[in-house]
C-alpha cells in the first residue's frame, strides 16, 4: 500500500497552532477507498523519525494515521533531538502542560480525522512512553474504539500535565475501547508495583484489555535507532502483531453493538 505525507494545523485554545502529521494509504485505482483512523501520540521529544517511521507502518496496514505535535504551547512542531537538551526539554515541558490541553490535542486530532471523508469512522490510538498515557486518555473518548499504549508514563503516579495530579486511573471506567497495555518488565519508568496498579484497576473497572510485559525489555524498546541501546526489534515485531490484530478486530471489522453478556469460560482441558 502507498503512504501520501501531509500536516495540517490546528488552531487550539491552549496556545498556538497545533500540528498534525497526516500519514494516508493510497491504492491505486481506487479514488473512493476509505479507511479507519488512528491517532499516534509521540513520546516528549515529538514526532521525530522512529515515531514516523512508527506511523507509515500503521498507515500500510491500511489506516489514516493522524500524528499530532505535542508541545505547540511552547514550541513548534520541529522535533526534539534524543540528548541530555532535548530530553531536559521534552520533560520540563510534559509537566508544565495543561492536562486539559493534552485532551484537547486528543479530542482535535480525533475530530480531524472524522472530517475526512476517506475515514470510515471508526477510530483507534496508540503511543509510546508520554504517548502511551495519551493513547490511554485518548481512550477516555467514546469515539475510541481501541488504543495500543506502550510503556505508558505516568499513569501509576498519577503525575501527568501541570500539578502533576491527573485522574487517568481514575477515569478507568470511561473507557469503552478495548486496550492492549505493553510494558517491558525492565522498564525501570514504570516499576512493578506501578505497572500491578495499573492492571488491578483496568481489572477492577471492567476495562476490556489486555496487558503484556516481555521478559527483556527495557524502556523506550520500539524506538528504531540506537542512541540508548535499547531497541528491540523482536518484540517489537510480536507488538507490532498484537496492535494489527486489536486495530483489525475492532477498527476494519463490522461487529455491531457489543451485547455485554458475560463470555461463558469452560473448565476443560
Amino acid at each position: 500500500m502507498l503512504i501520501t505525507e501531509s500536516y495540517v494545523d490546528v488552531a487550539t485554545q491552549a496556545g498556538g497552532d497545533m500540528r498534525i502529521l497526516l500519514f494516508h494509504p493510497s491504492i491505486p485505482a481506487y479514488p473512493k477507498a476509505k479507511f479507519p483512523g488512528v491517532v499516534v501520540f509521540s513520546e516528549i521529544y515529538q514526532v521525530t523519525g522512529p515515531v514516523a517511521r512508527f506511523a507509515r507502518q500503521i498507515c500500510s496496514q491500511g489506516y489514516i494515521v493522524a500524528a499530532p505535535s505535542s508541545y505547540h504551547e511552547f514550541t513548534g512542531p520541529e522535533p526534539l533531538a534524543y540528548d541530555g537538551p532535548g530530553t531536559d526539554k521534552g520533560n520540563e515541558w510534559k509537566v508544565a502542560k495543561k492536562l486539559a490541553a493534552y485532551d484537547e490535542d486528543a479530542t482535535l486530532s480525533i475530530t480531524h480525522l472524522l472530517s475526512l471523508p476517506t475515514c470510515t469512522g471508526k477510530i483507534g490510538t496508540t503511543g509510546m512512553c508520554l504517548g502511551g498515557h495519551l493513547a490511554y486518555r485518548c481512550a477516555l473518548d467514546p469515539r475510541v474504539s481501541a488504543a495500543v499504549c506502550y510503556f505508558a508514563t505516568d499513569i501509576h503516579s498519577a503525575t501527568l500535565g501541570e500539578g502533576k495530579n491527573d485522574d487517568s486511573l481514575k477515569r478507568a471506567g470511561d473507557i469503552k475501547g478495548e486496550l492492549v497495555m505493553i510494558f517491558g518488565k525492565m522498564d525501570n519508568h514504570v516499576p512493578p508495583a506501578g505497572r500491578d496498579l495499573i492492571r488491578k484497576t483496568l481489572h477492577e473497572a471492567g476495562v476490556t484489555f489486555s496487558f503484556y510485559e516481555p521478559a527483556w525489555a527495557q524502556h523506550a524498546f520500539i524506538r528504531d535507532e540506537l542512541s540508548k541501546g535499547r531497541y528491540d526489534p523482536a518484540i517489537s515485531g510480536i507488538c507490532f502483531a498484537m496492535l494489527t490484530e486489536l486495530f483489525a478486530r475492532t477498527l476494519r471489522s463490522d461487529l455491531g453493538p457489543r451485547s455485554g453478556e458475560d463470555v461463558e469460560i469452560e473448565d476443560v482441558c
